[in-house]
């Protein structure tokens, strides 16, 4: 075969979206292809290093020598969660007062944060109603979802 004909058979491959191409004259042939026959190299990986947990709090030994667990504080009021990952925002732009603040009274279905989620603004209903007790997330914090994100009481 002739290798001007291979030659432009590649610049015909190059210029179309044919990835593969098998041609036969007589006992010859020729097969041209964009995809490597060789394997690609292995990628190593190695994970990220995994924080220790924090430390728990730990009181004086009780009466049997062994030491007492604080147990995790709890909350009065009624925990708003997210309802989907995104990131949490205050208010509907930076320029603009917040939804709520911590002392706040709200009432059912009053709109009290934003999730970006996917470039969209999800806007936040209360399902309580009463006063915010705290707000558990900064302005421009991710969230996971199901993470509390303000109580109220």
């Amino acid at each position: 075969m002739d290798i001007r004909k291979v030659k432009k058979l590649i610049e015909l491959i190059e210029s179309s979206d044919i990835a593969e191409i098998e041609i036969k004259e007589g006992e010859e042939g020729v097969r041209i292809s964009r995809i490597s026959s060789v394997a690609p190299a292995p990628v190593s990986y190695q994970p990220a290093p995994i924080a220790a947990p924090p430390p728990t709090p730990v009181e004086a030994p009780t009466s049997n020598g062994s030491p007492a667990v604080n147990a995790e504080p709890t909350t009065t009021g009624n925990i708003i969660r997210s309802p989907m990952v995104g990131t949490f925002y205050r208010s509907p732009s930076p320029s603009s007062p917040s939804f709520i603040e911590e002392g706040k009274t709200v009432k059912v279905g009053d709109v009290i944060c934003i999730v970006e989620a996917m470039k969209m603004m999800n806007q936040i209903e209360a399902d309580y109603s009463g006063v915010v007790e705290a707000i558990l997330v900064e302005d421009g914090e991710p969230v996971e979802f199901d993470q509390p994100l303000m109580t109220i009481v």
